[in-house]
C-alpha cells in the first residue's frame, strides 16, 4: 500500500508507470470484467446495432451523393444568374456570427461545448472561403477574396480545428485514459468511443499502441525500473 509521502516521492515517469500497470490489472482482472459486462453501457444489445444503422446510413448517402456529385458536374452550367442572393450570404454570416459567438461564450464560461463550437465554427469558416473564392472567379472581387480566404479564414478554422482536437484529447485523458502520460496517448482515430467495454477497449488498443511503440496500459515496467520506489 503506497501512502501519500510515497507517491509524492516518486518520479513522473514512475508515478505513470504505476498507472499504466494499475490500468491494465483492472482491464484484465475477472471481477472487474464482469462488472463491466454488468454495467449499463455494456448490456445495451442495442448500441451495436444502432452503430451499423448509422454506418450502413452514411454508406448509403456516400453513394448518393457521389451520383448526384458526378451529375451535376456533367449537366450544370458554367454561369448560373441566383435568385435570393442577398439572403443566402447574409443567411450565411449570420449563422456563422451566432457560431462565433456561442464559441466565445463557452470559451469565456469553460464549458465542454466549446469543442462543438469550435468545430462549427471551422467548418463555417472553410464553407465560406470556398464559396467566396469559387463564386467570384473571373470577376473583380476575385484577388480580395482570395487573400481573405488565405489570410483570415482558412487560418482561422485550422486554428479551430487544432483547439477542438486539443480540448477533446483533454476532456478524454481526464475522462478514462489517465493511463497514458501526456503525448503518448493513442490518436483520436484510434481510440475508442465511450460506451464500449474498457477491457474490450484496452484489448483494440494493445496491439496498436505495440506496434507504435507508443505505450500503453500493455507496457510494463523494464526490469529494474520498478513503481514501487
Amino acid at each position: 500500500m503506497f501512502d501519500e509521502d510515497q507517491l509524492r516521492s516518486m518520479s513522473s515517469e514512475d508515478r505513470a508507470r504505476l498507472l499504466r500497470t494499475i490500468a491494465e490489472i483492472d482491464a484484465t482482472s475477472p471481477v472487474h470484467i464482469n462488472s463491466v459486462h454488468s454495467s449499463p453501457a455494456a448490456a445495451r444489445p442495442g448500441s451495436r446495432r444502432r452503430r451499423m444503422i448509422v454506418v450502413l446510413v452514411i454508406a448509403t448517402c456516400c453513394v448518393l451523393l457521389a451520383a448526384w456529385t458526378a451529375m451535376l458536374a456533367a449537366t450544370l452550367p458554367m454561369q448560373y444568374r441566383a435568385g435570393g442572393w442577398r439572403g443566402a450570404w447574409v443567411g450565411f454570416d449570420v449563422a456563422l456570427l451566432i457560431a462565433l459567438g456561442a464559441t466565445g461564450w463557452a470559451a469565456w464560461h469553460g464549458r465542454q461545448v466549446l469543442i462543438l463550437c469550435l468545430t462549427v465554427v471551422a467548418t463555417l469558416l472553410l464553407c465560406d472561403a470556398w464559396f467566396d473564392v469559387v463564386l467570384d472567379i473571373r470577376t473583380r472581387g476575385f484577388t480580395m477574396s482570395l487573400l481573405t480566404a488565405l489570410a483570415v479564414e482558412v487560418p482561422l478554422a485550422v486554428l479551430a480545428v487544432l483547439g477542438a482536437r486539443r480540448l477533446l484529447r483533454l476532456s478524454l485523458g481526464r475522462a478514462g485514459y489517465r493511463s497514458w502520460p501526456p503525448g503518448r496517448r493513442p490518436s483520436l482515430w484510434r481510440m475508442p468511443l465511450f460506451g464500449e467495454p474498457p477491457a474490450a477497449e484496452f484489448r483494440e488498443l494493445q496491439p496498436q499502441l505495440a506496434r507504435d511503440g507508443r505505450g500503453g496500459p500493455d507496457e510494463r515496467p523494464a526490469a529494474g525500473q520498478g513503481v514501487t520506489g
